[in-house]
């Protein structure tokens, strides 16, 4: 097996975006009306969650989507549930790769949406997300980056918890160590924001990346939160970030320093995070800080905070 040839389905040759189809024009509704969104599945032997995943975002019937799966050569019966779907997908290809990160960058070559995202193999869509992207985009061409209110699905696929907060973004205190947390399954960006941060992922590591992308949209443009459900994370048990989560905060905390490490301002917060991590040490000071000045970062209102997105008599508003 580990010799099989690679195989593909529909996937074009990078460059060749006109010959494209969307997927799912649903009837009665106009493509042209709706922006193209394009969104990739990496996928490696998931059989047990991927066609819940497939199905949360064929279901939608969204009129303009370009839907691809890149998957690393599975052996588990995942390419049976790809092929059972595959009149419905824009191209799929299964061939080794470099880990997800690398799949992603494969996918997104292939790709011409102007709206762009990615659902991981064990994670879903909300009913109707896909409208609830387009449309934000649609409504408000000034936004180039959003994403939504976190939830999560259990193992099975249910519904189990859904963020009460909407929490608001700025550049300055997510590099400060406030808010790292951005559900990547609820978070979708402009292209053109997507080409002005370099067109890539970073493949060299396993996990993390995609916090890294973040930092460097943050360089461009503000991250508007939605008050609405996009996607969700499945908890389950080969999840990178819950089987290490140390690791996580570490490849998180490199990510950030490296960053500041490129702005005139970067000593000044470099010294601030080096403080907040001792104090964090001290188990007398740890509350402490974390219900003060950690609270104040998060909490506190500024200029700096991005307004938040909310379905206003009809239409999406900025508030």
């Amino acid at each position: 097996m580990a010799n099989r040839p690679p195989e593909r389905g529909n996937l074009i040759p990078s460059g060749g975006r006109q010959g494209m189809t969307a997927v799912h024009a649903s009837e009665g509704l106009d493509r042209s009306e709706w922006p193209r969104i394009t969104l990739v599945t990496p996928v490696f032997n998931s059989v047990r969650y991927i066609e819940q995943t497939i199905q949360s975002v064929i279901s939608q019937q969204y009129p303009n989507l370009e839907y691809f799966i890149m998957d690393g050569g599975s052996t588990d019966g995942t390419l049976d549930v790809i092929r059972k779907y595959e009149r419905q997908l824009s191209g799929w290809t299964s061939e080794p790769d470099k880990g997800m990160y690398d799949a992603l960058n494969r996918g997104f070559a292939h790709s011409s949406g102007e709206i762009m995202g990615w659902i991981s193999a064990t994670d879903m869509l909300h009913t109707r997300s896909l409208f609830v992207v387009g449309s934000v985009f649609k409504a408000l061409p000034e936004v180039e980056w959003i994403t939504a209110r976190p939830t999560g699905f259990s193992e099975e696929g249910m519904t189990v918890g859904v963020s009460r907060s909407l929490k608001r973004w700025s550049r300055f205190r997510f590099l400060a160590g406030s808010n790292r947390y951005i559900q990547q399954e609820s978070t979708y960006w402009r292209r053109s924001l997507w080409e002005r941060a370099g067109s890539h992922m970073d493949a060299s590591r396993r996990e993390g990346s995609d916090f890294e992308l973040w930092v460097r949209f943050f360089r461009y443009a503000r991250l508007h939160s939605v008050d609405a459900l996009i996607g969700g994370f499945r908890v389950h048990p080969d999840s990178l970030s819950l089987e290490n989560p140390d690791s996580c905060r570490r490849i998180h905390d490199e990510i950030i320093a490296a960053e500041l490490n490129r702005t005139p301002w970067g000593p000044a917060f470099a010294i601030f995070q080096s403080i907040s991590r001792g104090v964090l040490k001290v188990p007398v000071l740890n509350v402490l800080w974390r219900n003060t000045v950690m609270s104040a970062l998060v909490r506190f209102p500024g200029p700096d905070w991005a307004p938040v997105i909310r379905y206003r008599n009809h239409t999406w508003t900025i508030r």
